[in-house]
């Protein structure tokens, strides 16, 4: 379950005159069963929604999720994963975690919530700042929490803090525009909450159906495009933002692509292959990937050069699609593109395990 949703989620359960304890993973080091960002829901009677890794540790924060729901006070709890929270877990590896975990009752945490829920829904990027160390160059007691917009607008504060957010939190704001890793420093913690980004898969055969499932359980919003209104519909795609159905080469053509669209090319012929690269390549997407082999793909760049599409442009084009992992099936091949656009994204461009290129150098 994603951090958007579990925020939906403990509204709805607060504003039903229920309890809840948010808790969040705010920093880590070492090797730990979750990063800093993952978030869990514990609810008065024991459930859980979302996870911060299973095991001992988990198990441990429950508790403390219950007792602190009791005191109605937030607290940031300590873990080393070196002693008695890494045996039943196999991770006697050095790791440490902080969890802020943070009871839900009053209108004034709600607030905290629903405007983190407003930007979320929205699709802003923001960032929380959250001091989980009481001797950081803060002067504020651990825990305490601050929504930052984009612009670096301070919108809300909860679990105690100062109305105002001391320069040291401020002064290490991320940026934003840069699609940046949470960090942590000095006992402070900034936790970047980046929009989604667009994937739009041309072409709903199998391959494209099983791009979607994948992709939209790894936060993309999908949007798939064919020509054959029984390959876009409802049914098939269940989980798409948007269903389009049209001429691949006119729709494309009057569909925005904004500089974090995902577009891969995955149709049932080299002629549609074509058509969708000629009004995508140029476009100013953050990615665009076309599957085939190399032999279709030397031929579909051959054509392109001759029509004006520069060897620059193409050589930005990742082709063959997805990393590899010795594809044979359908499921095989999606998992290849998925894992091929998760990298992309999460690092910077960087994809490992891409197979060699296309040199375009070498074509027409």
């Amino acid at each position: 379950m994603s951090m958007r949703e579990l925020v939906r989620q403990l509204i709805e359960i607060v504003e039903s005159g229920r309890e809840a304890v948010y808790c969040r993973l705010v920093e880590t080091r070492g090797s730990t069963p979750q990063k800093a960002g993952a978030c869990m829901l514990v609810l008065a009677d024991g459930s859980q929604a979302g996870t911060l890794g299973g095991g001992c540790v988990e198990a441990e924060v429950k508790r403390q999720a219950l007792a602190r729901l009791a005191k109605g006070q937030a607290s940031v709890e300590r873990f080393s994963l070196d002693h008695d929270y890494g045996w039943d877990d196999g991770l006697i590896c050095g790791g440490r975690m902080h969890v802020l975990v943070q009871p839900v009752r009053s209108p004034s945490e709600l607030a905290y919530f629903r405007a983190l829920d407003e930007l979320l829904s929205a699709g802003a990027t923001c960032q929380e700042a959250i001091v989980f160390d009481s001797n950081a160059a803060t002067g504020c007691r651990a825990p305490a929490c601050w929504l930052f917009d984009e612009h670096d607008r301070q919108v809300a504060a909860s679990c105690g803090a100062p109305e105002i957010a001391p320069a040291a939190v401020v002064d290490g704001l991320l940026d934003l525009h840069d699609r940046p890793r949470i960090r942590a420093a000095h006992g402070i913690a900034w936790l970047p909450q980046l929009p989604r980004c667009r994937l739009l898969i041309v072409g709903g055969g199998h391959v494209g159906l099983a791009v979607a499932k994948w992709a939209s359980e790894l936060d993309f919003r999908v949007w798939v495009l064919d020509d054959r209104a029984e390959f876009v519909s409802a049914e098939r795609f269940p989980s798409a933002e948007r269903r389009i159905c049209g001429p691949i080469g006119r729709t494309l053509a009057d569909l925005e692509i904004t500089p974090d669209t995902y577009a891969i090319i995955v149709t049932r012929g080299h002629n549609h292959d074509e058509e969708a690269l000629r009004h995508l390549a140029e476009r100013g997407a953050r990615y665009v990937g076309m599957i085939g082999s190399r032999r279709k793909i030397k031929l579909i760049f051959d054509d392109l050069l001759d029509q004006g599409v520069s060897a620059e442009t193409l050589a930005r084009v990742y082709a063959p699609l997805g990393i590899d992992i010795g594809s044979q099936t359908v499921a095989e091949i999606a998992v290849s593109i998925v894992a091929e656009l998760v990298a992309h994204r999460n690092r910077h461009g960087e994809v490992p395990g891409r197979p060699a290129a296309v040199d375009v150098a070498q074509c027409d």
